[in-house]
């Protein structure tokens, strides 16, 4: 079983930054590659970003692209998402996920919230 623990989110101002990191536990990190989703209220949860592959080349979101980066520390066993140039439609629940021998997500964290004040 791997567990995901998301922390960093916050209240931000518009145009602010932060950075979410997520720390998995249970299996072998490297093995698995890693996404970032948020929900906002009233909407269903969307990708914002994710690796193809463990440590691979990166997506993104369109609405995101350019402002947020995906990275990991296999060392640390976290992956992380640094959010810039924020805004408030930026504010949502913000979950990562881990896939390892599927294109689905085999598991979630339990999210965190970012709040964008305009």
């Amino acid at each position: 079983q791997v567990q995901l623990v998301e922390s960093g989110g916050g209240l931000v101002q518009a145009g602010g930054s932060l950075r979410l990191s997520c720390a998995v536990s249970g299996r072998t990190f490297s093995n698995y590659a890693m996404g970032w989703f948020r929900q906002a209220p009233g909407k269903e949860r969307e990708f914002v970003a994710a690796e193809r592959w463990s440590g691979g080349s990166t997506l993104y979101a369109d609405s995101v692209k350019g402002r947020f980066t995906i990275s990991r520390d296999n060392a640390e066993n976290t992956v992380y998402l640094q959010m810039n140039s924020l805004k408030p439609e930026d504010t949502a629940v913000y979950y990562c996920a881990a896939r390892y021998g599927s294109t689905s997500y085999n598991y979630w964290g339990q999210g965190t919230q970012v709040t964008v004040s305009s």
